[in-house]
């Protein structure tokens, strides 16, 4: 007896792998077929089977549109199908995206975040008074909280106050002020609270499976 056995090597290479040879045979089927009215009637039905292949992408906007796409790009753009959108092009799809800014920090206090420096260019924006002290001083607690994440063994409030003059070109400045920033114990009572929470939670779920 003998096989005609194909190997992986041998095989053409698959154009979009996760929906397999398979559909990828049935698409050049389809191609193949003389009759426009049978490619059509053959397209709907791959369109069908890919749906089902690919369930998680139904809540994804314009679930039909994607699958039609990727059918023409199976095809190497060679399937002339009445389609209910447009044929994607070759050159669109070739055409390389821009490329995107990596993000960077100005601050070299990077463990603080981003969103810190955020936060003080938006405080920085607000007229001098009661509602801009407040938000510095809630933007001087963050810190404070986030340093700790960083150094979890203690900082002075009067190192989270230089870092916050320098950060805002000392614009901000609460160096000598009496109040003082939000407790490292307090920090540390409710981080705990909050994981007895999620621990709980969690702990509440797996008993009603």
């Amino acid at each position: 007896m003998t096989f005609d056995l194909e190997y992986n090597s041998e095989r053409t290479t698959l154009i979009i792998p996760e929906y397999g040879r398979h559909i990828q045979k049935l698409v050049d089927h389809c191609v193949s077929l003389a009759s426009r009215e049978e490619r059509n009637t053959m397209a709907k039905a791959i369109i069908d089977v890919m749906g089902n292949l690919q369930p998680h992408l139904r809540d994804v906007p314009d679930f039909k549109h994607k699958l039609w796409d990727q059918l023409h790009i199976m095809s190497d753009f060679k399937l002339d199908v009445d389609s209910p959108y447009e044929q994607p092009s070759q050159e669109e799809l070739r055409e390389k995206p821009e490329p995107m800014p990596y993000p960077k920090s100005a601050s070299k206090y990077r463990f603080y975040g981003t969103n810190i420096q955020t936060m003080i260019d938006v405080a920085l924006t607000w007229e001098e008074g009661d509602m801009r002290e407040a938000l510095a001083f809630a933007i001087a607690n963050h810190m404070k909280k986030c340093y700790l994440n960083w150094n979890k063994d203690h900082v002075e409030d009067e190192v989270i106050i230089e870092h916050l003059y320098e950060l805002t070109d000392g614009k901000i400045n609460f160096k000598g002020r009496e109040d003082e920033l939000v407790d490292e114990k307090n920090i540390q009572k409710t981080r705990t609270t909050q994981g007895k929470k999620k621990t709980n939670n969690k702990n509440s779920k797996n008993r009603k499976k």
